[in-house]
């Protein structure tokens, strides 16, 4: 039994019709725009009114799309901010490994310009580490007596003097500074020929040239060499440099200096294997004795007068106090 409505409501084409109109009025359009090209604007028409529906069908897969990227660009973002911390931190070693090493570059170039220009011998050592004594001023050095190191020797720089060796070792030697308040250096003014000392002050890392009368002709500015006089100090060297005068005082000046070497700077040093110029010691008390005591029983054997030499006394001395300091033995035949 068919249920189909009554012919009364039928209305229009049957489906297969409207299937071939349509069809022949596209294949019509599109014979028309491919030859005539006159439906352009039509598009455009059609795709402008089209747009905001279109950008609403697509919103909710662009929020998708940029919620995505917006977590995926956070974590790469972090990523490439740690890896550019740990960059930077490697190039600012770096950078500070390359300053070191173009500041010592120049040092060496220093040491070597005045090793050429030194003429005594010479061997170059490199600073170890300071001593663990806060009150006084001194390093250790990586040559010793194995390198011809002894102990007396000046220590300089590419400037002038730093200090002198003060003990030695095997491997290692031990450099008190200039600025030790137990230091003192011969020294001589450059413009004028004055000799002085210089002596350290400790912590405070300058010197002090001291009995220095209040007219004394010193200047602020003045160059302070060596004078050499010591036996230790080759002469010529740089020692300070004049920075305060104060001549208040009746009776002497102070005197306050700065040293020109890099007493505090330098990694490298320059130790002059110099020969010091000391007095060879008397000989014991002891052997002078039994060498007296000898010749006193030869002289008692043989008879003789023997004369005990002994310095002659003062001259505010009375007469019988002066002979009573030069006994005479005498030796009964």
């Amino acid at each position: 039994m068919e249920y189909s409505p009554p012919p009364l409501f039928k209305q229009g084409a049957s489906a297969r019709a409207k299937m071939v109109c349509f069809a022949l009025i596209a294949l019509v359009l599109l014979f028309v725009d491919s030859h005539m090209r006159s439906l352009g604007i039509v598009r455009q028409v059609v795709s402008t009114a089209l747009y905001p529906l279109q950008v609403a069908a697509l919103a909710p897969r662009d929020a998708f799309f940029s919620m995505t990227g917006y977590f995926t660009t956070v974590a790469e973002i972090k990523a490439e901010n740690d890896k550019l911390k740990r960059q930077q931190t490697l190039d600012a070693h770096a950078l500070q490994q390359g300053q070191q090493l173009l500041t010592e570059n120049a040092q060496l170039r220093n040491l070597l310009d005045a090793k050429a220009r030194l003429p005594v011998k010479s061997v170059m050592g490199e600073i170890l580490y300071d001593t663990r004594d806060r009150f006084t001023r001194k390093i250790m050095l990586d040559r010793g007596s194995q390198h011809d190191v002894e102990r007396g020797q000046p220590v300089i720089d590419h400037v002038g003097v730093v200090g002198q060796v003060t003990r030695v070792f095997p491997f290692s030697s031990e450099v008190t500074l200039v600025t030790d308040k137990d230091q003192a250096v011969p020294v001589q003014v450059v413009r004028n020929g004055l000799r002085s000392v210089a002596y350290g002050r400790g912590q405070s890392n300058v010197l002090d040239l001291r009995f220095l009368p209040s007219n004394v002709d010193i200047q602020e500015g003045d160059t302070l060499v060596t004078s050499g006089i010591d036996g230790v100090y080759p002469a010529g060297l740089m020692v300070a440099k004049v920075i305060e005068v104060d001549r208040k005082s009746d009776a002497f000046a102070r005197i306050v200096c700065a040293p020109l070497a890099g007493v505090d700077r330098n990694r490298q040093l320059l130790i002059l294997l110099v020969d010091n110029q000391y007095e060879p010691r008397p000989a014991d008390d002891s052997k002078q004795n039994v060498n007296k005591k000898g010749l006193l029983q030869h002289a008692t054997r043989r008879g003789d007068v023997v004369e005990d030499k002994k310095p002659a006394a003062p001259s505010a001395q009375p007469a019988e106090d002066a002979a009573a300091t030069q006994p005479t033995l005498k030796v009964p035949r």
